[in-house]
């Protein structure tokens, strides 16, 4: 009996030092009807906060920062959600990514809206909001504080750097990972208050679907242990009857062992995840960022990204990766804040949660931190959504202890009501809220994203190059070629920068100048989309100066490196009809029609088919343009402007 009660109250001591105070009774969120309708309430309150600040998102446009890949230029998304897309979803490794469950929620939105960017928004504003009552429910129930888990979810709700991750409607893929990531999460507190078969196939389940949607949650399993250590303070001498109330606690072995199936998981999404980058060729290779340099550049956005979390401003997307060494001051000062917050987060062991928030923080970022390096930033708002939830819980938790500390001090000290702590927290909020609101506005459109990118970076070549190309594709050229050279003197070996600026020389009438850098790009292109427009571009310039030959070479390269473009097909069947190969022709039209109910496409397969004199075949072919078409008359304008090689 004496052993029991002494087991008892060491139980009691540690999970005090876990959590350094018991909830008071107004921050409890355990039990009672009073209790379940303020959170309710609470939830309510969260989700519509989340809708305001996001209202003016629906009035948005797509831009042409993978939205166009994604939704709007996708055929297989713009088919909608049917069993061909379904299986297209988990067999396709497009945009250098397996997320099947992404491609099933764009398809089912283009199937609810169209192209309609209001829908789109629409539903990254509710997941976002979704994801913010599940953190709150999540750490209400894991803690047993109502108030600091509201603060920190409230945090998580409105911090503007969050609004790349919303408001960017190629980024679903975010927001709906983090809503299984949270599932997950939730799952395994239920889990570990009652181990069982059944309720851990729940929690790999959610994380499976979480890694579905973006492979961002392979730390999953690593932050359980944190999550084990506080606050479900899990970590000790196995109890075989734990006291009622109490999470069963487990050695550290048994711990890790109970993590192997998740981290088959993770390792299964990383090896899936490198192969389909590395096949994409989206992992960029040393030669173009050295390592030393990305050492550096992983060691200041860890600091850059601390300054944001306390400071939002100049937030864009997205942040350039420098090309040379930064100044060693530079590097220093950001290492030793690092090491600084990580000495001080060891020092105070007894407060559990800060070496679980800064732990988390810095883990959970890793595999988008730049070791190995994907794409052109140096860092990411989007990044930030996951590892965010340790900073924001590191912060309200030692403010609220702080102010507890304080209290506990001798009677003659002044106390501090803990209500009173609402005001500034409501103020900051409110100015949270403000600041979001303004910066969905800046991804209103194109030219507004682009023009701000560069107002507020440095030697921005991606913005200069992206803002060329839209003021390009808008007839705007004596613009469109500053924004492409300036990109140039940034990084004259910016291939997309040269592609563009390729085919301003060629309608210029520099033809020489204009094939030379389009091969150069073909040659040297990694990205296999790029690649692809490379030699498409080449085979129209050559189509149009009348080289039929090597047009026709290009645009098959260019299908090589990415099939299915029914336009390059139907530039094959116009070379194949001119030279007289007509079963070649209607073989190309047939294909391009087939990916592509366009009028144009089956106007020229009827030509084909009656050259050839299969005439009901032809007139099935009209009847099938006349079905689909807006104008015919147009269509018909333009399939024998194409036919007389304009």
């Amino acid at each position: 009996m004496a052993s029991s009660s002494a087991k008892t109250t060491k139980r009691s001591k540690g999970s005090v030092a876990a959590s350094k105070a018991s909830p008071p009774p107004d921050e409890r969120g355990l039990g009672g009807q009073t209790s379940d309708r303020q959170t309710l309430l609470l939830c309510l309150l969260l989700f519509s906060a989340v809708l305001v600040s996001y209202s003016s998102v629906i009035h948005n446009q797509f831009l042409d920062y993978d939205d166009d890949r994604y939704i709007t230029e996708n055929p297989s998304v713009k088919a909608g959600l049917t069993w061909a897309t379904v299986e297209w979803a988990f067999t396709t490794a497009e945009e250098a990514n397996w997320h099947p469950l992404t491609w099933l929620s764009h398809e089912l939105d283009f199937t609810l809206f169209g192209l309609n960017p209001a829908g789109h928004h629409a539903v990254n504003v509710l997941l976002h909001a979704a994801n913010a009552v599940l953190l709150f429910l999540l750490l209400q129930s894991a803690t047993g504080f109502r108030w600091r888990s509201l603060m920190v979810a409230a945090l998580f709700a409105l911090h503007p750097i969050n609004v790349e991750s919303v408001a960017w409607a190629a980024e679903r893929k975010n927001v709906l990972s983090m809503l299984f990531f949270l599932l997950a999460l939730y799952a395994y507190g239920w889990y570990a208050r009652r181990p069982q078969i059944s309720r851990y196939a729940a929690v790999a389940c959610f994380f499976a679907l979480s890694l579905l949607a973006k492979p961002q949650a392979v730390t999953f399993p690593f932050l359980l242990l944190l999550w084990d250590y506080w606050p479900l303070d899990r970590i000790g001498a196995q109890d075989e009857k734990p006291q009622a109330g109490n999470t069963p606690r487990f050695s550290i072995p048994r711990l890790l062992l109970e993590k192997v199936p998740l981290l088959l998981l993770s390792a299964a999404s990383a090896v899936v995840t490198m192969e389909v980058q590395e096949a994409g060729h989206a992992v960029k290779d040393l030669s173009l960022f050295s390592f030393p340099l990305r050492l550096e550049t992983t060691v200041i956005s860890y600091a850059r990204y601390l300054g944001k979390a306390l400071w939002p401003a100049r937030l864009v997307a997205p942040y350039p990766h420098p090309i040379n060494l930064y100044p060693a001051w530079q590097v220093t000062g950001a290492a030793v804040l690092l090491l600084l917050i990580t000495a001080i987060v060891l020092r105070e062991r007894r407060k559990r949660y800060l070496a679980v928030g800064w732990f988390w923080f810095l883990g959970s970022l890793v595999p988008m931190i730049g070791l190995v390096q994907v794409g052109d930033q140096a860092m990411a708002d989007r990044y930030a959504y996951i590892p965010f939830i340790g900073l924001f819980l590191m912060i309200v938790w030692r403010i609220a202890d702080g102010v507890a500390d304080w209290n506990a001090r001798p009677t003659h000290v002044r106390k501090i009501p803990t209500r009173w702590l609402a005001i500034p927290a409501v103020c900051y909020l409110l100015l949270l809220g403000t600041l979001t609101y303004r910066q969905v506005r800046y991804w209103h459109d194109p030219e507004s994203f682009w023009r701000r990118a560069l107002a507020l970076t440095e030697d921005n070549y991606i913005a200069h190059d992206s803002l060329g190309a839209l003021l390009h594709r808008q007839g705007r050229t004596d613009e469109a070629v500053e924004q492409f050279r300036a990109a140039l003197a940034i990084r004259p070996d910016s291939l997309r920068a040269n592609l563009n600026l390729g085919a301003y020389e060629f309608s210029q009438g520099k033809s020489a100048a204009a094939i030379a850098r389009f091969q150069m790009v073909a040659n040297r292109a990694g990205n296999v989309r790029l690649r692809s427009k490379a030699y498409s571009d080449l085979g129209f310039a050559y189509r149009q100066m009348g080289e039929p030959l090597q047009a026709k070479q290009a645009f098959e390269q260019s299908l090589q490196v990415m099939p299915n473009q029914p336009m390059l097909m139907v530039m094959l069947g116009l070379i194949a009809q001119k030279n007289g190969d007509l079963a070649e022709a209607v073989r190309q039209y047939t294909h391009a029609s087939a990916l592509q109910h366009a009028d144009t496409q089956y106007l020229l397969l009827a030509q084909a088919l009656r050259q050839e004199g299969r005439l009901d075949e032809a007139n099935v072919a009209f009847q099938r343009a006349a079905r689909v078409s807006p104008n015919l008359a147009q269509a018909q304008k333009t399939a024998e402007s194409l036919l007389a090689g304009k």
